[in-house]
């Protein structure tokens, strides 16, 4: 092949005298040198362009300040020792139990009014004791404490037989276990094991029974946690209301938690009580003095300063946008692409349950100065400039000075939550200016929960069968009077009432709906509600009222669990509480009053 020399390389190319094709596979740098010293300089040819943008990002604007290199602090610690729920007398709190567990935990709903449920535990419990009984004995326990056979054709029995899964469970146990639940109500009022049993006991049989009764007591009584007397949750309010006390050198701190819905019990659930209320705290506080190593702040998205560092690209600041009037989102913008470089943590270790205040902290710095640092935000608590963050807040209305101490309670990490026993939504019913407390779930007798709907429809069905309606005559008219309809049973009225001593305050009352039958001649009967959630004081005979505010247009949830978590020792703990949340909005019960009805044609001979 022979090579033309080109004399012009731009005719050349223009004329497209020597068309060409070159292909690279790869290209490669060749090193002028083995070391990478010099590269890894990263040598700047412009110094002086760099200087001029550091000048005017005002870098060289100096200040009289250095890294912090130890700080010591000194602190004061208390624990709270004293509990009281709601406004019953004060006493001990406690120990061995998660706050959660102490201030949600509810009595156990062995009974809903006049019916019985919760027969799964009730046979828990008879089966415990047939272990713990000696063998000939155990047949009369069976005796003493039976679980009955149902009626049928009982209007008490209804709510036992209108449903068939729990209809067949009763007959399936009836007469073949006890009721442990019933034995153990008789011992802790004191009772003694071998009371009512038949055959002959011999005073070692007795003494071996009652020697029985704190293992079978003690099991019960640490297998689910209840309340000993008064629970914190208030029906009135639908939210739990406590107070904690702590020792101080100059009396007491009290802390209030006047609206805790359930769930994770946190500081911010709590507020300082200035009231003048004392509990009978008593104890002396810790003193705490330490030395730390300050450490800078980190977050994601955070500015590197290190050269050919890459940012974390999973927090995208360029994406908030704020308003002049967003405040919160300026400031947090300022803190973390200005100021970040700017702060740094101490590291402090607190037991749970503590009740800490920063006296103040000593910090040295790079230049062996040393600075007296005081809480921020120790002024009045009215004061706009002060800085709270993570301080509790304090009940009423007058201006008084801050307390600037970190509450860490005893809770639990986690809690798992049970499927749902019992679920109310109460709800409003403009259209019928009242209320609504809608069971969607209510509890059976075998301890499952039924859909309310579902329950009431079953119930109605089988009190149909026990008084089937008659025939009705042959209408005279095309039309009729109707005084009222109907709304399922599932739905318990709330109508409002007028405070006691105030004409313009409301509050809600439960009411009742009456049940008509058309197969009976016996006066309407009210429906009752079936869950405990709206049977506050119905075995009482006492009405229940729930706070008018409580009930806002977006509804109210309640719902009753058993929840479960675990010790930091490993023990396991077991409650039965509820939790509060928000609803979903009004609802209509369709309920009318004076209809005028059609009426079926008569049919023609």
């Amino acid at each position: 092949m022979v090579r033309t020399p080109i004399q012009d390389m731009r005719a050349a190319l223009a004329a497209r005298e020597f068309p060409t094709v070159t292909v690279w596979n790869r290209l490669e740098g060749r090193p002028r040198s083995t070391e990478f010293g010099r590269a890894l300089r990263a040598e700047v040819r412009d110094p002086l362009w760099m200087l001029t943008r550091q000048w005017q990002f005002g870098e060289f604007q100096g200040e009289d300040a250095g890294t912090p290199v130890t700080a010591k602090y000194h602190m004061r610690t208390t624990k709270p020792g004293r509990y009281r729920p709601r406004e019953t007398p004060p006493g001990d709190l406690p120990g061995g139990l998660p706050l959660e567990t102490v201030v949600e935990r509810r009595p156990l709903p062995f009974r809903i009014g006049a019916d019985r449920v919760s027969f799964d535990l009730r046979l828990a419990m008879g089966r415990r004791w047939q272990k713990l009984a000696p063998l000939q004995h155990r047949g009369s326990y069976v005796q003493r404490w039976p679980i009955r056979l149902p009626d049928p054709v009982a209007e008490a029995d209804t709510s036992l037989v209108a449903h068939p899964e729990v209809w067949a469970t009763m007959q399936a146990v009836a007469g073949r276990a006890m009721d442990g639940y019933e034995l153990y109500v008789h011992l802790k009022n004191g009772g003694h094991a071998w009371d009512g049993i038949q055959g002959v006991v011999s005073p070692f049989q007795k003494q071996q029974l009652d020697a029985l009764i704190p293992r079978f007591v003690g099991w019960f009584d640490d297998l689910i946690a209840q309340p000993p007397a008064a629970e914190a949750y208030d029906p009135s309010r639908l939210e739990h209301r406590f107070d904690l006390a702590a020792p101080e050198a100059s009396g007491e701190t009290v802390l209030a938690a006047e609206e805790y819905p359930g769930g994770h019990l946190d500081w911010h659930a709590f507020s300082y009580d200035k009231s003048g209320l004392t509990l009978g705290a008593t104890g002396v506080p810790g003193e705490v003095i330490r030395t730390a190593v300050p450490g800078t702040v980190r977050f994601s998205g955070m500015p590197l300063p290190r050269l050919w560092a890459m940012e974390d690209g999973r927090t995208d600041f360029g994406a908030i946008t704020a308003d002049t009037t967003d405040l919160i989102r300026l400031l947090f913008m300022e803190f973390a692409l200005v100021y970040s470089n700017d702060w740094f943590v101490l590291p402090c270790d607190l037991d749970t349950g503590t009740l800490a205040r920063v006296d103040g902290m000593v910090v040295t710095d790079v230049f062996g100065r040393r600075f007296w640092v005081e809480p921020a935000g120790a002024g009045p608590d009215d004061d706009w400039q002060r800085w709270s963050m993570f301080n509790l807040d304090i009940q009423g209305e007058a201006p008084v000075a801050a307390d600037t101490g970190f509450f860490l309670p005893p809770s639990v990490p986690s809690v798992a939550d049970g499927p749902t026993v019992e679920e109310v939504v109460l709800i409003r019913d403009e259209t019928a200016n009242m209320v609504w407390g809608v069971e969607r779930s209510v509890l059976l007798a075998t301890g499952d929960s039924l859909r309310g709907e579902e329950a009431a429809r079953e119930t109605l069905a089988h009190r149909r069968l026990l008084a089937p309606p008659h025939t009705p005559p042959a209408p005279s008219a095309p039309i009729a009077y109707e005084a009222m309809n109907t709304v399922p049973e599932n739905w318990i009225p709330f109508i409002p009432v007028h405070v006691p001593g105030d004409n313009r305050e409301i509050q809600l009352q439960r009411g009742a709906m009456p049940r008509v039958l058309d197969g009976t001649t016996a006066p309407p009967v009210p429906v009752r509600p079936r869950t405990t959630l709206l049977g506050e004081g119905l075995s009482a005979g006492q009405p229940y009222f729930v706070h008018e505010e409580e009930v806002p247009r977006a509804g109210t949830r309640l719902s009753a669990a058993y929840n479960r978590t675990r010790m930091p020792n490993g023990r396991v703990v077991i409650w039965y509480g509820v939790r509060r949340s928000t609803g979903r909005g009004e609802g209509s019960s369709s309920l009318d009053w004076d209809r005028l009805v059609d009426q079926p044609a008569a049919e023609q001979e």
